[in-house]
Protein backbone atom coordinates (compact mmCIF):
# COMPACT_ATOMS: atom_id res chain seq x y z
CA UNK A 1 0.00 0.00 0.00
CA UNK A 2 2.99 2.65 1.25
CA UNK A 3 4.34 2.10 -2.93
CA UNK A 4 1.05 3.97 -4.10
CA UNK A 5 0.45 6.26 -1.40
CA UNK A 6 1.18 9.76 -1.26
CA UNK A 7 0.95 12.77 0.95
CA UNK A 8 -1.06 16.46 0.50
CA UNK A 9 -0.47 19.44 2.74
CA UNK A 10 -3.00 18.76 5.50
CA UNK A 11 -0.92 15.25 5.86
CA UNK A 12 -3.72 12.97 5.06
CA UNK A 13 -2.26 9.75 3.24
CA UNK A 14 -4.05 9.32 -0.27
CA UNK A 15 -3.75 5.57 -1.52
CA UNK A 16 -4.51 4.71 -5.60
CA UNK A 17 -5.07 1.27 -7.29
CA UNK A 18 -6.28 -0.11 -4.58
CA UNK A 19 -7.39 -3.53 -6.22
CA UNK A 20 -10.89 -3.58 -6.55
CA UNK A 21 -13.61 -6.00 -8.93
CA UNK A 22 -13.47 -3.39 -11.33
CA UNK A 23 -11.99 -2.95 -14.45
CA UNK A 24 -10.89 0.78 -13.49
CA UNK A 25 -8.54 1.95 -10.80
CA UNK A 26 -11.06 4.28 -7.89
CA UNK A 27 -9.39 6.32 -5.23
CA UNK A 28 -9.20 5.93 -1.77
CA UNK A 29 -8.01 8.28 1.54
CA UNK A 30 -6.67 6.84 4.77
CA UNK A 31 -7.23 9.77 7.24
CA UNK A 32 -5.27 9.78 10.36
CA UNK A 33 -7.57 10.36 13.80
CA UNK A 34 -6.68 12.06 16.71
CA UNK A 35 -6.86 9.29 18.66
CA UNK A 36 -3.93 7.50 16.43
CA UNK A 37 -6.30 4.94 14.01
CA UNK A 38 -6.50 5.07 10.61
CA UNK A 39 -9.80 4.95 8.44
CA UNK A 40 -9.48 4.35 4.97
CA UNK A 41 -12.82 5.92 3.34
CA UNK A 42 -13.49 6.82 -0.35
CA UNK A 43 -11.96 9.90 -2.16
CA UNK A 44 -13.45 11.66 -5.02
CA UNK A 45 -11.55 12.83 -7.52
CA UNK A 46 -11.78 15.36 -9.86
CA UNK A 47 -14.52 15.20 -12.32
CA UNK A 48 -13.90 13.44 -15.73
CA UNK A 49 -13.91 15.20 -18.94
CA UNK A 50 -16.56 14.21 -21.19
CA UNK A 51 -14.70 11.89 -23.20
CA UNK A 52 -12.78 10.25 -20.24
CA UNK A 53 -16.46 9.86 -19.11
CA UNK A 54 -17.22 8.57 -22.67
CA UNK A 55 -14.58 5.84 -22.54
CA UNK A 56 -15.23 4.82 -19.04
CA UNK A 57 -18.41 4.05 -20.14
CA UNK A 58 -17.20 1.78 -22.93
CA UNK A 59 -15.01 0.13 -20.93
CA UNK A 60 -17.71 -0.60 -18.08
CA UNK A 61 -20.38 -1.70 -21.19
CA UNK A 62 -17.63 -4.41 -22.52
CA UNK A 63 -17.06 -5.35 -19.29
CA UNK A 64 -20.06 -6.26 -18.12
CA UNK A 65 -21.17 -8.06 -21.65
CA UNK A 66 -18.29 -9.87 -20.82
CA UNK A 67 -19.31 -10.97 -17.85
CA UNK A 68 -22.94 -11.62 -18.69
CA UNK A 69 -21.73 -14.03 -21.43
CA UNK A 70 -19.47 -15.52 -18.54
CA UNK A 71 -22.60 -15.82 -16.39
CA UNK A 72 -24.48 -17.81 -18.98
CA UNK A 73 -21.66 -20.35 -19.53
CA UNK A 74 -22.03 -20.57 -16.24
CA UNK A 75 -25.68 -21.02 -16.09
CA UNK A 76 -25.32 -23.71 -18.87
CA UNK A 77 -27.28 -22.03 -21.15
CA UNK A 78 -25.83 -22.93 -24.31
CA UNK A 79 -26.15 -26.64 -25.33
CA UNK A 80 -22.94 -29.15 -25.35
CA UNK A 81 -21.44 -30.32 -28.98
CA UNK A 82 -22.79 -33.79 -28.29
CA UNK A 83 -26.02 -32.83 -27.36
CA UNK A 84 -26.56 -30.39 -30.49
CA UNK A 85 -25.29 -33.57 -32.68
CA UNK A 86 -28.55 -35.46 -30.85
CA UNK A 87 -30.95 -33.35 -31.49
CA UNK A 88 -29.71 -32.67 -35.80
CA UNK A 89 -30.14 -36.87 -35.27
CA UNK A 90 -33.73 -36.71 -34.06
CA UNK A 91 -34.79 -33.93 -36.62
CA UNK A 92 -33.22 -35.61 -39.61
CA UNK A 93 -34.72 -39.51 -38.05
CA UNK A 94 -37.89 -37.79 -38.04
CA UNK A 95 -38.00 -36.23 -41.77
CA UNK A 96 -37.02 -39.95 -42.87
CA UNK A 97 -40.18 -41.34 -41.11
CA UNK A 98 -42.21 -38.50 -42.42
CA UNK A 99 -41.29 -39.19 -45.82
CA UNK A 100 -42.21 -42.64 -45.67
CA UNK A 101 -45.08 -42.38 -43.91
CA UNK A 102 -46.12 -39.72 -47.00
CA UNK A 103 -45.30 -42.43 -49.17
CA UNK A 104 -47.64 -45.24 -47.11
CA UNK A 105 -50.41 -42.64 -47.31
CA UNK A 106 -50.29 -41.85 -50.87
CA UNK A 107 -49.83 -45.75 -51.94
CA UNK A 108 -53.22 -46.61 -49.62
CA UNK A 109 -54.93 -43.68 -51.45
CA UNK A 110 -53.88 -45.17 -54.81
CA UNK A 111 -52.41 -42.86 -56.27
CA UNK A 112 -50.66 -43.00 -59.56
CA UNK A 113 -46.98 -44.50 -59.43
CA UNK A 114 -45.71 -41.38 -61.20
CA UNK A 115 -46.94 -39.04 -58.37
CA UNK A 116 -45.80 -41.78 -55.50
CA UNK A 117 -42.29 -41.28 -56.44
CA UNK A 118 -42.55 -37.77 -56.30
CA UNK A 119 -44.80 -37.10 -53.39
CA UNK A 120 -43.02 -35.59 -50.67
CA UNK A 121 -43.62 -34.36 -46.93
CA UNK A 122 -41.16 -32.85 -44.28
CA UNK A 123 -40.28 -31.58 -41.01
CA UNK A 124 -39.89 -27.54 -39.89
CA UNK A 125 -38.84 -26.77 -36.35
CA UNK A 126 -40.10 -23.54 -34.22
CA UNK A 127 -39.96 -22.60 -30.87
CA UNK A 128 -36.40 -22.06 -28.63
CA UNK A 129 -34.61 -24.77 -31.27
CA UNK A 130 -36.09 -22.79 -34.38
CA UNK A 131 -34.63 -19.72 -32.59
CA UNK A 132 -31.32 -21.17 -31.79
CA UNK A 133 -31.75 -20.64 -28.07
CA UNK A 134 -32.53 -24.30 -26.59
CA UNK A 135 -30.95 -25.57 -23.84
CA UNK A 136 -29.60 -29.21 -23.15
CA UNK A 137 -33.48 -30.12 -21.32
CA UNK A 138 -36.20 -28.27 -24.03
CA UNK A 139 -38.78 -29.51 -26.06
CA UNK A 140 -38.02 -29.82 -29.74
CA UNK A 141 -41.24 -27.75 -31.11
CA UNK A 142 -41.51 -29.25 -34.80
CA UNK A 143 -43.91 -28.98 -37.53
CA UNK A 144 -45.28 -32.22 -40.12
CA UNK A 145 -46.02 -30.42 -43.18
CA UNK A 146 -48.08 -33.17 -45.53
CA UNK A 147 -49.56 -32.85 -49.36
CA UNK A 148 -53.02 -32.36 -50.04
CA UNK A 149 -54.21 -36.20 -49.40
CA UNK A 150 -52.70 -36.39 -46.00
CA UNK A 151 -55.45 -35.87 -43.82
CA UNK A 152 -54.84 -35.01 -40.04
CA UNK A 153 -57.94 -37.37 -38.59
CA UNK A 154 -57.26 -40.45 -40.66
CA UNK A 155 -53.31 -40.19 -41.69
CA UNK A 156 -51.75 -37.71 -39.16
CA UNK A 157 -53.19 -38.95 -35.77
CA UNK A 158 -53.37 -42.99 -36.72
CA UNK A 159 -50.72 -44.17 -39.64
CA UNK A 160 -48.49 -41.63 -38.60
CA UNK A 161 -48.75 -42.40 -34.85
CA UNK A 162 -49.18 -46.12 -35.19
CA UNK A 163 -45.74 -45.98 -37.33
CA UNK A 164 -43.94 -43.47 -34.41
CA UNK A 165 -45.32 -46.11 -31.96
CA UNK A 166 -43.23 -48.99 -33.81
CA UNK A 167 -40.18 -47.14 -33.47
CA UNK A 168 -38.17 -48.49 -30.41
CA UNK A 169 -36.72 -44.34 -30.16
CA UNK A 170 -40.27 -43.53 -29.24
CA UNK A 171 -41.74 -43.24 -26.06
CA UNK A 172 -44.60 -42.01 -24.11
CA UNK A 173 -46.65 -41.21 -27.38
CA UNK A 174 -49.68 -38.73 -26.55
CA UNK A 175 -52.39 -37.71 -29.37
CA UNK A 176 -53.68 -33.90 -27.87
CA UNK A 177 -56.28 -33.76 -30.50
CA UNK A 178 -58.86 -31.09 -28.60
CA UNK A 179 -56.12 -28.47 -28.50
CA UNK A 180 -55.89 -25.03 -30.32
CA UNK A 181 -53.16 -26.56 -32.31
CA UNK A 182 -53.79 -29.83 -32.45
CA UNK A 183 -50.59 -32.20 -32.11
CA UNK A 184 -48.29 -35.40 -31.16
CA UNK A 185 -46.35 -35.16 -28.00
CA UNK A 186 -43.55 -37.89 -27.47
CA UNK A 187 -39.94 -38.00 -27.01
CA UNK A 188 -37.43 -39.58 -29.14
CA UNK A 189 -34.64 -41.19 -28.03
CA UNK A 190 -35.08 -38.96 -25.09
CA UNK A 191 -35.97 -35.65 -26.16
CA UNK A 192 -39.34 -34.36 -26.12
CA UNK A 193 -41.19 -33.92 -29.12
CA UNK A 194 -44.46 -31.60 -29.66
CA UNK A 195 -45.83 -31.92 -33.03
CA UNK A 196 -48.75 -30.39 -35.03
CA UNK A 197 -49.67 -31.50 -38.52
CA UNK A 198 -49.95 -28.63 -41.30
CA UNK A 199 -51.56 -29.88 -44.87
CA UNK A 200 -50.94 -27.48 -48.01
CA UNK A 201 -52.71 -27.75 -51.00
CA UNK A 202 -49.86 -29.12 -53.22
CA UNK A 203 -48.04 -33.23 -54.18
CA UNK A 204 -45.21 -32.37 -52.81
CA UNK A 205 -43.77 -30.34 -50.44
CA UNK A 206 -40.31 -29.41 -50.39
CA UNK A 207 -37.90 -30.54 -47.52
CA UNK A 208 -37.53 -26.31 -46.82
CA UNK A 209 -40.09 -25.23 -47.89
CA UNK A 210 -40.71 -21.28 -47.75
CA UNK A 211 -43.91 -21.08 -45.31
CA UNK A 212 -43.63 -17.25 -45.67
CA UNK A 213 -44.57 -17.98 -49.69
CA UNK A 214 -48.29 -16.79 -50.22
CA UNK A 215 -48.50 -19.70 -52.93
CA UNK A 216 -48.08 -22.58 -49.74
CA UNK A 217 -50.82 -20.44 -47.66
CA UNK A 218 -53.86 -20.47 -50.84
CA UNK A 219 -56.87 -22.61 -49.63
CA UNK A 220 -55.37 -24.41 -46.20
CA UNK A 221 -57.53 -24.58 -43.88
CA UNK A 222 -57.79 -22.94 -40.32
CA UNK A 223 -55.94 -25.32 -38.30
CA UNK A 224 -53.12 -26.09 -40.57
CA UNK A 225 -52.74 -21.92 -40.85
CA UNK A 226 -52.50 -21.90 -37.13
CA UNK A 227 -50.37 -25.04 -36.63
CA UNK A 228 -47.63 -22.68 -39.48
CA UNK A 229 -47.82 -19.59 -37.67
CA UNK A 230 -44.69 -20.62 -35.05
CA UNK A 231 -42.85 -21.41 -37.66
CA UNK A 232 -43.55 -18.82 -39.72
CA UNK A 233 -43.29 -16.03 -36.90
CA UNK A 234 -39.65 -17.73 -36.40
CA UNK A 235 -38.43 -17.50 -39.85
CA UNK A 236 -39.97 -13.73 -40.13
CA UNK A 237 -37.93 -12.72 -36.56
CA UNK A 238 -34.79 -13.94 -37.68
CA UNK A 239 -35.02 -11.88 -41.19
CA UNK A 240 -35.64 -8.58 -39.42
CA UNK A 241 -33.31 -8.82 -36.52
CA UNK A 242 -29.84 -6.66 -37.51
CA UNK A 243 -27.51 -9.53 -35.80
CA UNK A 244 -28.77 -12.68 -35.17
CA UNK A 245 -25.85 -13.87 -32.49
CA UNK A 246 -26.82 -10.54 -30.12
CA UNK A 247 -30.38 -11.50 -30.63
CA UNK A 248 -30.08 -15.47 -29.36
CA UNK A 249 -27.52 -14.17 -26.34
CA UNK A 250 -30.08 -11.67 -25.36
CA UNK A 251 -33.33 -14.20 -26.07
CA UNK A 252 -31.21 -16.80 -23.73
CA UNK A 253 -31.04 -14.03 -20.76
CA UNK A 254 -34.19 -12.47 -21.40
CA UNK A 255 -35.92 -16.13 -21.20
CA UNK A 256 -33.65 -17.33 -18.26
CA UNK A 257 -34.81 -13.62 -16.18
CA UNK A 258 -38.16 -14.52 -17.14
CA UNK A 259 -38.29 -18.01 -15.60
CA UNK A 260 -36.14 -16.94 -12.71
CA UNK A 261 -38.74 -13.74 -11.77
CA UNK A 262 -41.57 -16.25 -12.46
CA UNK A 263 -43.07 -14.70 -15.41
CA UNK A 264 -42.77 -16.73 -18.05
CA UNK A 265 -45.44 -19.17 -19.09
CA UNK A 266 -48.48 -18.05 -21.18
CA UNK A 267 -50.55 -20.80 -19.49
CA UNK A 268 -50.14 -19.04 -16.14
CA UNK A 269 -51.09 -15.67 -17.85
CA UNK A 270 -47.50 -14.70 -18.33
CA UNK A 271 -45.07 -14.31 -21.17
CA UNK A 272 -44.33 -17.39 -23.89
CA UNK A 273 -41.32 -17.67 -25.94
CA UNK A 274 -42.99 -15.76 -29.10
CA UNK A 275 -43.76 -12.61 -26.80
CA UNK A 276 -40.45 -12.65 -25.59
CA UNK A 277 -38.95 -13.57 -28.63
CA UNK A 278 -40.59 -10.47 -30.11
CA UNK A 279 -39.89 -8.11 -27.65
CA UNK A 280 -36.25 -8.98 -27.93
CA UNK A 281 -36.30 -8.59 -31.60
CA UNK A 282 -38.20 -5.52 -31.02
CA UNK A 283 -35.10 -3.74 -28.72
CA UNK A 284 -32.73 -5.10 -31.62
CA UNK A 285 -34.22 -3.79 -34.21
CA UNK A 286 -33.54 -0.29 -32.55
CA UNK A 287 -30.27 -0.83 -31.31
CA UNK A 288 -28.97 -2.62 -34.03
CA UNK A 289 -24.88 -1.87 -33.06
CA UNK A 290 -25.33 -2.11 -29.36
CA UNK A 291 -23.57 -4.47 -27.33
CA UNK A 292 -24.90 -7.35 -25.00
CA UNK A 293 -25.02 -5.21 -21.87
CA UNK A 294 -26.78 -2.29 -23.69
CA UNK A 295 -29.19 -4.60 -25.22
CA UNK A 296 -30.14 -5.77 -21.91
CA UNK A 297 -30.44 -2.41 -20.43
CA UNK A 298 -32.02 -1.44 -23.01
CA UNK A 299 -34.75 -4.12 -22.89
CA UNK A 300 -35.68 -3.10 -19.42
CA UNK A 301 -35.85 0.37 -20.03
CA UNK A 302 -38.02 0.11 -22.87
CA UNK A 303 -40.75 -2.11 -21.21
CA UNK A 304 -40.68 -0.46 -17.92
CA UNK A 305 -42.26 2.45 -19.60
CA UNK A 306 -44.19 1.07 -22.42
CA UNK A 307 -47.12 2.87 -22.38
CA UNK A 308 -49.34 -0.40 -22.81
CA UNK A 309 -51.98 -1.08 -24.18
CA UNK A 310 -49.78 0.15 -27.42
CA UNK A 311 -49.33 -3.02 -28.85
CA UNK A 312 -45.31 -4.09 -29.73
CA UNK A 313 -44.81 -4.15 -33.26
CA UNK A 314 -41.67 -5.42 -35.60
CA UNK A 315 -40.79 -3.02 -38.35
CA UNK A 316 -40.96 -5.13 -41.55
CA UNK A 317 -40.58 -2.30 -44.26
CA UNK A 318 -43.96 -2.76 -45.34
CA UNK A 319 -46.97 -0.44 -44.94
CA UNK A 320 -48.15 -0.37 -41.28
CA UNK A 321 -51.93 -2.09 -41.38
CA UNK A 322 -54.64 -2.73 -38.82
CA UNK A 323 -55.45 -0.45 -35.97
CA UNK A 324 -52.76 1.54 -34.26
CA UNK A 325 -53.94 0.23 -30.59
CA UNK A 326 -55.22 -3.20 -29.74
CA UNK A 327 -56.65 -3.24 -26.47
CA UNK A 328 -57.92 -6.76 -26.71
CA UNK A 329 -55.10 -7.46 -24.16
CA UNK A 330 -53.54 -5.98 -21.54
CA UNK A 331 -50.34 -6.12 -23.24
CA UNK A 332 -50.55 -6.77 -26.90
CA UNK A 333 -47.58 -8.42 -29.33
CA UNK A 334 -48.49 -8.35 -33.17
CA UNK A 335 -46.92 -11.72 -34.73
CA UNK A 336 -44.23 -10.29 -37.12
CA UNK A 337 -46.47 -12.04 -40.59
CA UNK A 338 -49.12 -11.80 -42.46
CA UNK A 339 -51.85 -11.80 -41.66
CA UNK A 340 -50.48 -9.54 -38.64
CA UNK A 341 -52.46 -10.68 -35.91
CA UNK A 342 -51.91 -10.72 -32.25
CA UNK A 343 -49.91 -13.70 -29.66
CA UNK A 344 -52.90 -15.79 -27.97
CA UNK A 345 -52.36 -14.31 -24.48
CA UNK A 346 -53.68 -15.29 -21.31
CA UNK A 347 -52.50 -12.01 -18.83
CA UNK A 348 -55.01 -11.22 -16.46
CA UNK A 349 -54.72 -8.01 -14.06
CA UNK A 350 -52.93 -10.20 -11.59
CA UNK A 351 -50.10 -11.25 -14.06
CA UNK A 352 -49.72 -7.63 -15.53
CA UNK A 353 -49.18 -6.55 -12.38
CA UNK A 354 -46.00 -9.09 -11.90
CA UNK A 355 -44.69 -8.55 -14.98
CA UNK A 356 -44.45 -4.71 -15.18
CA UNK A 357 -43.22 -5.24 -11.37
CA UNK A 358 -40.30 -7.14 -12.92
CA UNK A 359 -39.35 -4.83 -15.78
CA UNK A 360 -39.45 -1.87 -13.69
CA UNK A 361 -37.31 -4.13 -11.11
CA UNK A 362 -34.99 -4.85 -13.77
CA UNK A 363 -34.80 -1.50 -15.04
CA UNK A 364 -34.07 -0.28 -11.59
CA UNK A 365 -30.88 -2.84 -11.67
CA UNK A 366 -29.41 -2.04 -14.97
CA UNK A 367 -29.62 1.46 -15.40
CA UNK A 368 -26.72 2.53 -13.78
CA UNK A 369 -23.49 1.67 -16.05
CA UNK A 370 -21.36 2.88 -13.56
CA UNK A 371 -22.77 0.76 -10.21
CA UNK A 372 -19.53 -0.24 -9.19
CA UNK A 373 -21.21 -3.06 -7.34
CA UNK A 374 -23.48 -4.45 -10.19
CA UNK A 375 -23.58 -8.43 -10.11
CA UNK A 376 -25.61 -9.88 -13.11
CA UNK A 377 -26.51 -12.96 -10.54
CA UNK A 378 -28.91 -10.23 -8.54
CA UNK A 379 -30.79 -10.03 -12.03
CA UNK A 380 -31.12 -13.38 -12.46
CA UNK A 381 -32.34 -13.97 -8.35
CA UNK A 382 -35.19 -16.57 -8.01
CA UNK A 383 -38.43 -15.00 -7.09
CA UNK A 384 -38.59 -15.56 -3.22
CA UNK A 385 -42.48 -16.73 -2.84
CA UNK A 386 -41.84 -17.86 0.00
CA UNK A 387 -40.76 -14.06 1.93
CA UNK A 388 -43.23 -12.44 -0.42
CA UNK A 389 -46.55 -14.08 0.38
CA UNK A 390 -47.63 -15.35 3.67
CA UNK A 391 -50.35 -17.32 2.60
CA UNK A 392 -51.13 -19.95 -0.70
CA UNK A 393 -53.43 -21.50 -2.84
CA UNK A 394 -52.35 -25.25 -3.12
CA UNK A 395 -53.44 -27.33 -6.32
CA UNK A 396 -53.19 -30.98 -6.16
CA UNK A 397 -53.77 -33.13 -9.27
CA UNK A 398 -53.17 -36.46 -9.24
CA UNK A 399 -54.16 -39.83 -11.21
CA UNK A 400 -54.06 -43.41 -10.66
CA UNK A 401 -51.62 -44.04 -13.47
CA UNK A 402 -48.46 -41.75 -14.74
CA UNK A 403 -49.52 -41.92 -18.31
CA UNK A 404 -52.84 -40.58 -17.16
CA UNK A 405 -51.33 -37.95 -15.27
CA UNK A 406 -49.80 -35.77 -17.98
CA UNK A 407 -52.77 -35.40 -20.25
CA UNK A 408 -55.00 -34.31 -16.61
CA UNK A 409 -52.45 -31.87 -16.01
CA UNK A 410 -52.64 -30.58 -19.36
CA UNK A 411 -55.91 -30.13 -19.65
CA UNK A 412 -56.34 -28.57 -15.88
CA UNK A 413 -53.61 -25.59 -16.77
CA UNK A 414 -55.40 -24.77 -20.08
CA UNK A 415 -58.21 -23.21 -17.94
CA UNK A 416 -55.83 -21.85 -15.36
CA UNK A 417 -56.87 -18.46 -16.41
CA UNK A 418 -60.68 -18.78 -15.21
CA UNK A 419 -59.17 -19.72 -11.74
CA UNK A 420 -56.53 -16.87 -11.66
CA UNK A 421 -59.69 -14.47 -12.97
CA UNK A 422 -61.69 -16.43 -10.39
CA UNK A 423 -59.32 -15.39 -7.56
CA UNK A 424 -58.92 -12.01 -8.79
CA UNK A 425 -62.94 -11.66 -8.05
CA UNK A 426 -62.37 -12.88 -4.81
CA UNK A 427 -59.42 -11.01 -3.02
CA UNK A 428 -58.05 -9.06 -5.79
CA UNK A 429 -55.14 -10.24 -6.78
CA UNK A 430 -52.71 -13.36 -6.88
CA UNK A 431 -49.43 -14.24 -7.91
CA UNK A 432 -48.99 -18.11 -9.90
CA UNK A 433 -45.96 -19.35 -9.23
CA UNK A 434 -45.17 -21.93 -12.91
CA UNK A 435 -42.95 -23.93 -10.82
CA UNK A 436 -44.73 -27.82 -10.47
CA UNK A 437 -43.65 -29.67 -7.76
CA UNK A 438 -44.42 -33.16 -6.51
CA UNK A 439 -45.70 -34.05 -2.78
CA UNK A 440 -43.17 -37.21 -2.17
CA UNK A 441 -45.90 -38.50 0.82
CA UNK A 442 -48.29 -39.83 -1.03
CA UNK A 443 -47.31 -42.57 -3.92
CA UNK A 444 -50.31 -41.81 -6.86
CA UNK A 445 -48.43 -39.54 -9.49
CA UNK A 446 -49.07 -36.23 -8.54
CA UNK A 447 -48.08 -32.46 -9.59
CA UNK A 448 -48.63 -29.33 -7.14
CA UNK A 449 -49.07 -25.89 -7.56
CA UNK A 450 -48.16 -23.42 -5.18
CA UNK A 451 -49.94 -19.91 -5.79
CA UNK A 452 -49.02 -16.37 -3.63
CA UNK A 453 -52.31 -14.73 -2.31
CA UNK A 454 -51.16 -11.24 -1.69
CA UNK A 455 -53.27 -9.51 1.50
CA UNK A 456 -56.86 -7.69 0.94
CA UNK A 457 -59.31 -6.93 3.37
CA UNK A 458 -61.45 -9.60 2.24
CA UNK A 459 -58.80 -13.04 3.04
CA UNK A 460 -60.81 -15.97 1.93
CA UNK A 461 -59.85 -18.50 4.04
CA UNK A 462 -62.00 -21.50 2.24
CA UNK A 463 -61.63 -23.13 -1.11
CA UNK A 464 -64.98 -24.68 -1.59
CA UNK A 465 -66.45 -22.34 -3.39
CA UNK A 466 -63.41 -22.02 -5.64
CA UNK A 467 -63.26 -25.51 -6.44
CA UNK A 468 -66.52 -25.80 -7.21
CA UNK A 469 -66.63 -23.05 -9.72
CA UNK A 470 -63.30 -24.46 -11.06
CA UNK A 471 -64.56 -27.55 -11.67
CA UNK A 472 -67.13 -26.78 -13.49
CA UNK A 473 -64.86 -25.38 -16.01
CA UNK A 474 -62.43 -28.34 -16.51
CA UNK A 475 -64.72 -30.82 -16.55
CA UNK A 476 -66.45 -29.31 -19.47
CA UNK A 477 -65.13 -30.83 -22.63
CA UNK A 478 -62.79 -33.00 -21.22
CA UNK A 479 -62.48 -36.00 -23.29
CA UNK A 480 -60.26 -38.45 -21.44
CA UNK A 481 -60.08 -40.02 -17.79
CA UNK A 482 -60.37 -37.22 -14.89
CA UNK A 483 -58.00 -37.33 -12.48
CA UNK A 484 -58.40 -35.59 -9.13
CA UNK A 485 -57.86 -32.37 -7.86
CA UNK A 486 -57.91 -30.84 -4.73
CA UNK A 487 -57.81 -26.75 -3.88
CA UNK A 488 -56.54 -25.75 -0.44
CA UNK A 489 -55.48 -22.55 1.22
CA UNK A 490 -51.82 -23.20 3.28
CA UNK A 491 -49.25 -20.51 4.79
CA UNK A 492 -45.97 -20.17 4.08
CA UNK A 493 -44.53 -21.99 7.58
CA UNK A 494 -47.09 -25.26 5.91
CA UNK A 495 -45.65 -25.31 2.77
CA UNK A 496 -42.78 -28.31 2.32
CA UNK A 497 -39.39 -27.87 2.74
CA UNK A 498 -38.99 -28.76 -0.91
CA UNK A 499 -40.65 -25.62 -1.47
CA UNK A 500 -39.04 -23.80 0.55
CA UNK A 501 -35.69 -24.80 -0.01
CA UNK A 502 -36.92 -24.13 -3.75
CA UNK A 503 -38.95 -21.15 -2.56
CA UNK A 504 -37.94 -18.99 -5.16
CA UNK A 505 -39.69 -20.40 -8.89
CA UNK A 506 -36.46 -21.53 -9.51
CA UNK A 507 -37.74 -24.66 -9.96
CA UNK A 508 -37.43 -27.12 -13.47
CA UNK A 509 -40.50 -26.05 -15.82
CA UNK A 510 -41.14 -28.16 -18.67
CA UNK A 511 -44.55 -29.63 -19.95
CA UNK A 512 -44.15 -33.15 -18.32
CA UNK A 513 -42.34 -32.42 -14.92
CA UNK A 514 -43.43 -34.45 -12.35
CA UNK A 515 -40.10 -33.57 -9.93
CA UNK A 516 -37.57 -31.34 -8.95
CA UNK A 517 -34.19 -32.50 -9.94
CA UNK A 518 -30.95 -31.53 -8.56
CA UNK A 519 -28.64 -30.59 -10.71
CA UNK A 520 -25.91 -28.87 -8.67
CA UNK A 521 -24.96 -32.24 -6.33
CA UNK A 522 -23.38 -33.43 -9.58
CA UNK A 523 -19.98 -34.25 -10.45
CA UNK A 524 -19.36 -32.22 -13.81
CA UNK A 525 -16.53 -31.08 -16.67
CA UNK A 526 -16.20 -28.71 -18.58
CA UNK A 527 -17.18 -28.54 -22.58
CA UNK A 528 -15.41 -26.47 -24.66
CA UNK A 529 -16.44 -25.37 -27.97
CA UNK A 530 -15.47 -27.11 -31.49
CA UNK A 531 -15.49 -24.15 -33.39
CA UNK A 532 -13.54 -21.63 -31.03
CA UNK A 533 -10.79 -22.71 -29.26
CA UNK A 534 -10.38 -22.08 -25.89
CA UNK A 535 -13.97 -21.21 -25.68
CA UNK A 536 -15.42 -22.55 -22.27
CA UNK A 537 -19.49 -23.37 -23.27
CA UNK A 538 -20.68 -25.79 -20.43
CA UNK A 539 -20.56 -28.86 -18.18
CA UNK A 540 -21.73 -32.15 -18.97
CA UNK A 541 -22.07 -34.68 -15.41
CA UNK A 542 -19.37 -37.40 -15.14
CA UNK A 543 -22.24 -40.18 -16.49
CA UNK A 544 -22.50 -38.58 -19.83
CA UNK A 545 -25.34 -36.76 -19.11
CA UNK A 546 -25.44 -33.23 -19.78
CA UNK A 547 -25.63 -30.77 -16.43
CA UNK A 548 -27.43 -27.42 -17.62
CA UNK A 549 -29.67 -25.66 -14.82
CA UNK A 550 -32.64 -23.63 -15.35
CA UNK A 551 -31.45 -23.96 -19.41
CA UNK A 552 -35.23 -24.52 -19.97
CA UNK A 553 -36.97 -24.08 -23.59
Amino acid sequence: MAGNAFHNQNGVVFVNHIPLPLPFPQPFALINHRGGGEVLVPYNPPLLTPLGLSVLKAQMDEHRSVSLLQFMVNEGLVPSPEEEEKRRNVIVKLKQIVLAWIKKVASQRRLPKQQIAVTSGTILTYGSYGLGVHGSDSDIDALCIGPFFATMADDFFIVLCNMLKGRPEVSEIHCVKDAKVPLMRFKFDGISIDLPFAQLKVLSVPENVDVLNPFFLSNIDETSLKSLSGVRANKRILQLVPNIENFQSMLRCVKLWAKRRGVYGNVLGFLGGVHLAILVAFVCQGNPNASLNALIMNFFETFAHWHWPTPVILQDGLPATGDAMETRSLMPIRLPCSPYEYCHSNITRSTFYKIRTEFLQGYSMTRDLLKPDFDWGSIFEPYPYSKKHSRFLKIYLSASEQDELGDWVGWVKSRFRSLIVKLEEIQGTCDPNPTEYVDMNVTEPNVVFYWGLNPCKRNFTDAVSVKEDFMTNINNGYQGSPGRMELSIVLTSELPKNVLADGTGSGKRTKACWKILDYYNQHRIPIYSQHLPHYFVGYVSTNGGPVYPSAGG
